[in-house]
């Protein structure tokens, strides 16, 4: 588990393919579903012994959406995509950092 703070807000915004994530610290972000997708740390895509991501980020689709959120307990928040995969969970830590990949 994780002692990071949950987002103040997260809303999917299906049209622009992007979480708005908004945080306790006053910062936001638009983090595309593409790239959390990618990001995804479920041992279907990160191999286990390894700790390799074995998923391509090519491999996923272009319109890839969440189709259902959900949390896991008071740390994390869970996601069924628009591919089916449903087993990554995204701790609060985790899904500040996927946020903070884009910014360049």
């Amino acid at each position: 588990m994780t002692d990071a703070l949950p987002p103040e807000t997260l809303r999917a915004i299906t049209d622009a393919r992007v979480f708005e994530i908004s945080w306790p610290d006053g910062k936001s972000f638009r983090v595309p579903f593409k790239l959390v997708r990618s990001e995804c740390p479920c041992a279907q895509c990160i191999d286990e012994i390894t700790g390799v991501r074995v998923l391509r980020p090519e491999s996923i689709p272009d319109d890839i959406c969440p189709v259902e959120l959900g949390y896991s307990g008071n740390y994390a928040l869970k996601i069924l995509w628009s591919d089916a995969h449903s087993s990554g969970i995204f701790t609060w830590e985790r899904l500040r950092r996927i946020s903070e990949l884009t910014q360049t």
